[in-house]
């Protein structure tokens, strides 16, 4: 089932400056999905054409106008994968102010990692990996955004 169109003016598709002078996807801020399964984390491959093509990070994308940060966040998930967000819980939330623009990071638990298949064009692949790898050497090259707020929401 498609979504309603949105009113306009209330999508956040867009870039947008914060106070410090970067430039971020979000008219309204953004939001993405963290989802754990014990100590697995859930990332997403991101398309060569992104924004910080071919890293990892978590689903996530553009807040619209009045969105609430889970909500994105989930909306997100669901439009680039074929992950079930319904049943997973909130368990925490931490949010990356940058001034006039921030990112929502929504941590979700899931019972157990089950394979996840893409949706849309904006992922390579879903992968499951172990917390521990994440930021080391040995494991994905992150996103920035997401390699700089992970040290924040590892332990969440």
């Amino acid at each position: 089932m498609a979504a309603a169109p949105l009113p306009q003016g209330s999508s956040g598709d867009g870039w947008q400056y914060c106070a410090q002078g970067h430039k971020h996807w979000g008219l309204y801020g953004a939001a993405g999905l963290l989802v754990r399964a014990g100590e697995l984390v859930l990332l997403q491959h991101r398309a060569l054409w992104s924004h910080h093509g071919g890293t990892w990070g978590i689903p996530g994308g553009a807040r619209h106008l009045d969105e609430s940060a889970e909500s994105a966040a989930r909306r997100e998930a669901a439009e680039e994968s074929e992950l079930d967000t319904g049943p997973l819980l909130e368990t925490a939330r931490f949010v990356d102010d940058h001034g006039g623009w921030s990112y929502t990071t929504v941590v979700v638990r899931a019972d157990e990692a089950l394979p996840v298949a893409i949706r849309g064009g904006e992922s390579v692949e879903f992968q499951w990996f172990r917390a521990a790898t994440l930021g080391s050497p040995e494991g994905p090259d992150l996103h920035p955004g997401f390699a700089h707020t992970w040290p924040e929401v590892r332990d969440l």
